[in-house]
């Protein structure tokens, strides 16, 4: 028998937290498992937490524990293929979006319902709007004579 009737001990370390997992016997000769959480402080030290559960409880115990883990694998499970449906819906939207032909406009008066198309006066070039007259533009040139 080990120290302080332990029969066996292992321990887990997972980031900042460690488990142990100590069977022991007590003085009256009855067997127990007793799980410590240690995990540290920020201000130092560790802070412990122990469970104590005894071998006539423990089939009871591991029913309701392997039922919660089966909870926890399912949503899990589910989390996962949420969080690939949303992944797989977005890069689905991003590939039609790529394949989509870009509009591209060369010139200012060019429009995604007429592109190509220019605005003119019905009344042809030439013409200013809003007048019947023609526009008639006078050029001034300098004599040399």
């Amino acid at each position: 028998m080990g120290i302080r009737g332990e029969l066996f001990s292992t321990k887990v370390s997972l980031q900042n937290r460690t488990y142990f997992f100590n069977v022991k016997e007590n003085r009256m000769g009855d067997l127990y498992l007793n799980i410590v959480e240690s995990k540290n402080k920020e201000t130092g030290g560790f802070e412990r937490q122990s469970i104590v559960l005894f071998a006539e409880d423990l089939q009871e115990f591991l029913k309701g524990f392997d039922g919660s883990l089966k909870v926890m694998e399912k949503a899990f499970k589910e989390k996962k293929r949420s969080e690939f449906e949303k992944k797989d819906a977005s890069n689905k939207q991003r590939e039609a979006e790529e394949k989509e032909p870009k509009k591209r406009y060369s010139k200012k008066t060019d429009t995604p319902e007429y592109k190509g198309e220019r605005s003119y006066s019905k009344k042809g070039p030439g013409i200013a709007r809003g007048s019947k007259k023609p526009v008639v533009r006078a050029v001034k040139r300098d004599s040399k004579d």
